[in-house]
């Protein structure tokens, strides 16, 4: 049987209204992980968001087309933003920083992938807020105003964040319990087989020191370009009145509390 096809059952008479922001040069596993978890939740209504229904290269050539133009888009019960080279010129775009304002302003649970924490936060929607992220751009929450944690899932009352890129299936199922019950999210796992099994042991906390450098500084560019861009947020958002907060310029480590 077709996984869709077993949880038809389960399918509530009111929609979950769920958009997913579609952007250039986006890593495309941030939203279409988190995609195949939350399109089989029952009663997940879908919006792949964008400015226009046009086709969306992703950083690595992969071409995707968005569903709903931002004008079109629903009240929505869970926006999701994943992140990707393409999350620096995002970050200036005007248009995309305040439809994901007004988005995340009234959804229920406003949630990100990897850099896209850093999207949220610059729209002023993670101040004072525990965050994931990516591991080589987890610190450039904090000027942001959000508290950056070494975890792979963060949850924050309504904010629920993945760290980078595979994170998003791990968060997909958190999400999936959150809005749907534990029983229905460990169904979709079992459907889906997730079943992780790495091949290599090796994460940030494990991984050589001279892997971690020269990682690092083959992304110092792209690292750069992000902060400058986070910097120019902070601007926008002080110039509008608000001023994230500062206090916390350390990454910490998820207590159970804010999981």
């Amino acid at each position: 049987m077709h996984p869709r096809l077993a949880t038809e059952a389960l399918v509530t008479t009111s929609p979950l209204e769920i958009g997913i922001l579609f952007f250039p040069g986006m890593t495309q596993l941030d939203v279409t992980g988190p995609f195949e978890v939350l399109a089989r939740l029952p009663g997940a209504r879908m919006h792949l968001l964008w400015k226009r229904i046009e086709p969306i290269t992703s950083d690595v050539g992969m071409i995707v087309l968005p569903t709903t133009t931002f004008a079109d888009c629903p009240r929505l019960d869970v926006l999701c933003v994943g992140g990707g080279p393409g999350q620096i010129a995002v970050m200036d775009d005007p248009d995309v920083m305040g439809f994901v304002a007004e988005a995340g302003t009234s959804a229920r649970y406003v949630t990100s992938v990897c850099a896209g924490s850093l999207i949220l936060a610059g729209a002023g929607l993670l101040d004072g807020y525990r965050a994931a992220c990516h591991w080589l751009s987890r610190e450039q929450l904090a000027p942001l105003g959000a508290i950056p944690v070494d975890e792979r899932i963060v949850v924050d009352r309504n904010r629920i964040s993945g760290g980078g890129v595979t994170a998003g299936i791990d968060f997909a199922f958190e999400l999936a319990a959150v809005l749907c019950g534990d029983e229905v999210a460990k169904r979709l796992q079992l459907l889906l087989e997730y079943d992780p099994r790495p091949p290599f042991d090796i994460s940030e906390r494990s991984a050589p020191a001279d892997v971690l450098a020269a990682i690092r500084e083959a992304a110092r560019p792209m690292l750069e370009e992000r902060r400058r861009a986070g910097e120019r947020a902070v601007t926008r958002l002080q110039a509008g009145g608000r001023r994230p907060h500062q206090e916390a310029t350390d990454v910490v480590t998820a207590t159970p509390a804010a999981r």
